[in-house]
């Protein structure tokens, strides 16, 4: 059986490819310590003396939309309940565990291979560059990463269901908000969270490429009438090449 790609957008694999070359840059001027280590200082000293009582606490509360175990997965996961129950199909929990899954496999390793350490810690005199001896996971921002792709997946699963401005809001006012407030609170270097929209745009691209409404789900599901399509009945799927 062969499986086609679902479309997404802008089509083509150029953008991909624009995201990794993005990446590696940003990555490669960090680990040469060129001038980009000072804007992640300018940036971080701006913020620590410009962030009263009031703006902080609002800081947290909108840092919290890019909480992974206690915000992103469990309203994923309830929005892809209610979806299957509503549609009779299982199909809404599959992008859930694939964005689990393909989260698990690069940011982790990332933030272990860069090693960077957070803009927190005010005992550095400056921003620490990547790859250095000991421990740091600063790189990139996992907050932001998570961000983009499950509310990427969130915003797929409710076209159709909810209205257009929700869907857009979702896939890009929410990442831009949990960037400015991880950089605001001093969690993350700035670089970090462009690194993260990055790599969390081409995870999401990799996840809205799976057909999945065409993955087989066995016989036992097939003949239950739980297997039934969800994706395309949504919206027209075309091969996105």
């Amino acid at each position: 059986m062969r499986l086609e790609l679902r479309p997404v957008r802008p089509a083509g694999w150029w953008f991909d490819a624009l995201l990794v070359a993005g990446f590696a840059l940003v990555t490669f001027l960090l680990a040469a310590k060129t001038p980009l280590l000072s804007a992640d200082l300018a940036v971080r000293d701006f913020a620590d003396a410009h962030r009263p009582h009031w703006f902080y606490i609002a800081l947290r509360i909108g840092n919290l939309l890019g909480q992974g175990g206690a915000v992103l997965t469990p309203l994923v996961a309830i929005a892809a309940f209610f979806l299957s129950r509503s549609r009779h199909t299982i199909r809404p929990f599959l992008p859930f565990i694939g964005a689990e899954l393909i989260t698990y496999v690069t940011i982790g390793p990332l933030k272990l291979w860069t090693d960077r350490t957070a803009p927190s810690n005010h005992v550095l005199s400056h921003p620490e560059w990547l790859f250095r001896i000991d421990s740091g996971l600063s790189y990139p921002s996992g907050h932001v990463v998570n961000t983009v792709v499950f509310y990427g997946v969130l915003a797929t699963m409710l076209t159709g269901v909810v209205r257009p401005g929700v869907v857009v809001a979702l896939r890009y006012t929410v990442p831009l908000v949990v960037l400015f407030t991880t950089t605001f609170l001093s969690f993350h270097w700035l670089t970090d969270g462009i690194a993260g929209i990055m790599v969390g745009l081409l995870l999401d691209r990799v996840l809205g490429r799976v057909p999945w409404d065409a993955i087989p789900l066995g016989s036992r599901l097939t003949r239950s009438g739980w297997a039934g399509p969800f994706y395309d009945t949504q919206e027209p799927a075309r091969i996105t090449r």
